[in-house]
């Protein structure tokens, strides 16, 4: 099986589930996204079942719901990311650790500082999941009253982009000398002061932290909107993705790998991962089973609710058993409106069965054995709907045991998936080249 193309596999773990019922679900902890103890464990099992990378997602506020719905949600409480990864990195050796940081509301020396910190800390483990903060309630929790226009948000952050990878590009690989007699710690014509004005930033640098054993840390987008898209052809280099079947992903694969040759990049060096809802059983039908019990747990207020995020919407007031109506545009994200109305539209769904979909996990879901499930993840990958997957585990810690111990020993039986990590940074697992410095490129292609 040599040179046969394998799957990466992320786990997406803020919430350690998506999924609205999953803490209620029988075996499960319900405090799982808010116990260090619970969530160390998970990740020493990822690292050992070869997981490329522990994913932590992130909001800037409670989630904008009902207080009727919110109430039953194990989204309302999370750690903040670059505080838990920090304490992860010290208990694990291989596996990756990705954080959410917002280009809306932060500011680009703070996450330039923080992701080099982490990527020291881990040795070459961390990476950036660029995201443009839909929620409007987050704006209300950073001084401003009205959001930040949807077109606005993208531009802001691919100028963010380029500072970020800027700063972290201030000193060359091989700047810092130390030289005890001489008394000259770091040579300075290997800083660079970079000195951005922009139409949105101004940022003097240098970074005042070396470079990073990556390089970079690992640039990580997710979204599915035009500029979306265009982003991520010319900046991504991992794309958390979220189409709901095979086809819908084969279109986005090739228009995303598409648009790269033409900004001067190799398509190789960019992974798509949708993320994947896994459900494990002895049987197909087990498998269904247990996923009917996990949605049962969702109650309606919930499920509205979601609803209501999905749209951008207030969906309280259609009628439950009606048809979905017309939906007025939004600032909300355009992509994942379009699906929910698509998918409502393609199925004929009522507004209490979409809600009760989204209501639990509403995304993409391979639910069957470890046997059915490999074939389903191989078809994607020879089919070139994806690199791999971001997965979702239904409830923990038995969803992620069933996958570590069950499924992930069939995707490697079949060559699908590595038996061991290939280096010990993330890009090496991933197979990304390091990033040549921009100021210092003789250098930077030297060190490499």
């Amino acid at each position: 099986m040599a040179g046969q193309k394998q799957l990466k596999l992320g786990a997406f773990m803020r919430p350690v589930s998506l999924h609205t019922g999953a803490w209620r679900y029988p075996g499960a902890y319900p405090d799982a996204n808010f116990n260090f103890k619970h969530i160390k464990s998970f990740a020493q099992k990822l690292e050992a079942a070869k997981f490329d990378a522990f994913f932590m997602a992130d909001h800037l506020a409670v989630l904008n719901m009902p207080i009727e719905a919110l109430k039953r949600s194990h989204t309302v409480t999370s750690f903040e990311p670059f505080t838990l990864l920090s304490a992860l990195a010290a208990v694990t050796d291989r596996i990756g650790l990705v954080a959410t940081a917002s280009t809306t509301f932060e500011q680009p020396y703070h996450i330039a500082r923080r992701f080099a910190s982490l990527d020291h800390i881990s040795d070459g483990r961390a990476g950036w999941n660029i995201v443009t903060t839909s929620n409007p309630d987050a704006a209300l929790n950073f001084g401003l009253e009205d959001h930040v226009d949807h077109d606005e948000r993208y531009r802001r952050a691919r100028e963010f982009y380029d500072v970020v990878t800027g700063l972290w590009d201030s000193f060359a690989d091989d700047a810092f000398i130390r030289d005890t007699e001489s008394g000259i710690f770091f040579d300075p014509e290997k800083m660079h002061v970079l000195d951005h004005k922009g139409d949105s930033l101004s940022v003097r640098g240098p970074l005042n932290i070396a470079r990073t054993p990556q390089g970079w840390p690992v640039i990580v987008q997710a979204g599915q909107s035009e500029p979306g898209k265009q982003l991520a052809a010319e900046t991504a280099e991992v794309v958390f993705a979220a189409p709901r079947d095979l086809e819908t992903a084969k279109l986005l694969y090739a228009d995303i790998k598409r648009r790269m040759p033409g900004v001067g990049r190799d398509p190789d060096h960019l992974k798509i991962l949708p993320a994947a809802f896994v459900v494990v059983g002895d049987s197909v039908e087990e498998a269904r089973a247990k996923r009917a019990r996990l949605d049962s747990l969702v109650h309606y207020d919930s499920a509205i609710a979601s609803l209501s995020i999905s749209l951008g919407h207030d969906a309280s007031k259609f009628d439950p058993d009606a048809p979905l109506p017309e939906v007025p545009e939004t600032n909300a994200s355009k992509s994942g409106r379009e699906q929910v109305i698509r998918m409502a539209r393609k199925e004929n769904l009522t507004v209490r069965q979409l809600a009760q979909r989204l209501g639990g996990y509403g995304g993409l879901a391979f639910v069957g054995t470890p046997q059915t499930i490999a074939d389903e993840m191989e078809t994607w990958l020879s089919e070139e709907g994806s690199d791999g997957f971001n997965v979702v585990f239904p409830f923990l810690p038995q969803g992620l045991n069933d996958v570590a111990d069950r499924l992930v020993p069939e995707l490697q039986r079949r060559g699908l998936f590595r038996k061991e990590y290939e280096g010990t940074t993330l890009r090496e697992n991933l197979g990304l080249p390091r990033p040549e410095n921009r100021f210092f490129p003789a250098v930077s292609t030297a060190a490499e």
